[in-house]
């Protein structure tokens, strides 16, 4: 039986990248996994003779072992994928659970794909939405900047799935603005949620979804408490950063053929504190012209 309590590697991506490109540049993602119960593995896959990280590939991400164990499992209604999440150690949070349980992962997914697997889902534009452990980390990491009242950036919103999380999380009072190259990912991503727990915010005004370029952030509502970005930037926008309020927090993987995700912290002089959280592998943070091409 494989240890799901051993250092573990995870990654994620917003936009596809080919199998082959993920498995030739894989660096250390360090999670740890707490079990409360023995994992149930397949016979063919305890024969496996695998590393002590315990990975798997799937068709664009590389990432721990609950994506294959959800498989068998039937995880099969959205509070299941969360419970599966705390069960090994992703989310700790009971806030960030909260949240999760209360925006449905299955709105914000096409039809007829499965909504509550560990895995990136494909949402066309050469486009994905990242799998859940991927959205329970950024959550976590920035949970200390998404209180009621503050004002968060999702940039790459996709969907709308993080973003509706971040405007449950900041509240009526709070702002959390959404930014998507992609005309036709904005306007799905605002029917996904008007389905959705979010949508009496969405109809308030203090979650709302615009198209434009992410790189220059949204300065019309800046500055943020907290800025999430969904690809990867070769080095650190200065846009960005200067629409980060002081005592603020960005997350972002940077980097080009190897990526790490960023935690970026402006202190209150307004001098900048950045720290390496894991490697991990997305595609370039880039217009919308070569993203369509790619």
């Amino acid at each position: 039986m494989m240890n799901l309590s051993s250092t573990m590697k995870a990654y994620g991506c917003r936009y596809c990248v080919s199998p082959l490109k993920q498995l030739l540049h894989t660096t250390n993602h360090h999670l740890r996994f707490r079990p409360r119960s023995p994992p149930l593995f397949s016979s063919s896959f305890n024969n496996l003779k695998l590393p002590n990280f315990n990975l798997l590939l799937t068709y664009n991400s590389l990432f721990f072992t609950t994506e294959h164990l959800w498989g068998r499992s039937g995880m099969n209604t959205n509070k299941k994928m969360v419970e599966h999440l705390q069960q090994y150690g992703v989310i700790s949070s009971e806030k960030v659970a909260r949240v999760m349980e209360t925006i449905d992962r299955a709105l914000f997914v096409p039809d007829r794909t499965p909504a509550y697997a560990d895995c990136p889902q494909e949402i066309g534009y050469n486009a994905t939405i990242s799998a859940p452990h991927m959205h329970a980390t950024c959550l976590q990491l920035l949970e200390e900047k998404l209180q009621p009242g503050m004002h968060a950036l999702d940039v790459g919103s996709g969907t709308g799935y993080l973003t509706a999380c971040f405007a449950m999380m900041v509240g009526p009072q709070g702002r959390a603005i959404g930014v998507e190259h992609i005309p036709e990912l904005v306007a799905s991503s605002i029917n996904n949620i008007e389905k959705s727990a979010a949508a009496p915010l969405l109809k308030k005004g203090s979650l709302s979804m615009h198209v434009g370029d992410g790189r220059e952030g949204w300065p019309e509502c800046a500055p943020y408490d907290a800025i999430h970005v969904g690809a990867a930037a070769p080095e650190m926008p200065q846009a960005l950063l200067d629409q980060l309020k002081p005592g603020g927090r960005m997350v972002i993987p940077v980097g080009n053929i190897f990526q790490d995700l960023k935690v970026v912290d402006k202190n209150p002089d307004g001098s900048i504190s950045i720290r390496s959280e894991s490697s991990v592998r997305y595609v370039p943070l880039t217009s919308r012209d070569t993203q369509l091409q790619s």
